[in-house]
């Protein structure tokens, strides 16, 4: 189950558990749309891979208690800004391959 990770990893942007700015990598590392876009040219810091927008749980209980209150999202923030020279010397041969090929 996704942890729905309260924070982005770069800039510390509140991304709460509804939020449309959330992008996730297959590792869970979270950081919000603009830092993936304008910071990571799309490439994790961390894992090299691509980002998605983050899955949003429901508030309500529709079903089976598949929902927020049953399962919430995490408040454990993981506030790691990204250092800009060292990313970009990190991602410069990866940028160009599409994430999928990674």
């Amino acid at each position: 189950m996704l942890e729905l990770r309260p924070t982005c990893e770069h800039c510390n942007k509140a991304l709460p558990p509804n939020s449309p700015d959330a992008r996730i990598c297959s590792y869970e590392c979270t950081f919000c749309a603009d830092c993936v876009e304008r910071v990571l040219g799309n490439v994790c810091p961390n894992c090299g891979g691509g980002f998605v927008p983050r899955p949003i749980r429901s508030s309500t209980n529709w079903k089976d208690d598949n929902y927020l209150g049953k399962d919430p999202a995490s408040t454990t923030v993981k506030h790691r800004p990204v250092d800009g020279a060292a990313h970009q010397a990190f991602s410069a041969a990866l940028k160009s391959i599409p994430p999928e090929k990674r």
